[in-house]
């Protein structure tokens, strides 16, 4: 899946994983009242982020990498009519 965004620095677009709807004695909990998915899959990876002497950190993580992430890291955008999150690779948690 290619998107048609190129992030800067040390950023990552990911793309959230949705987890799966468990309903409980037929209740439906409404989409506004359900917690955000801590996690996701990278879909771009910016070149990483530059030193005090001007050389390039390369990045830890890569496109197709599934990951965890801080219940309110980065930012919600969306593109071609689905929702990513842009985030610093520092926002990243772990590799699953």
């Amino acid at each position: 899946m290619a998107i048609k965004v190129k992030p800067l620095a040390d950023r990552v677009v990911v793309k959230p994983l949705e987890e799966e709807v468990q309903e409980r004695g037929g209740i439906i909990i409404p989409d506004t009242a359900k917690e955000k998915p801590q996690q996701g899959e990278i879909v771009a990876v910016g070149p990483g982020g530059l030193t005090d002497d001007g050389s390039r950190m390369p990045m830890e993580v890569s496109v197709g990498d599934k990951i965890l992430y801080g219940k309110y890291s980065g930012s919600e955008v969306r593109i071609d009519t689905e929702d990513y999150l842009i985030m610093r690779e520092g926002d990243i948690l772990a590799i699953i």
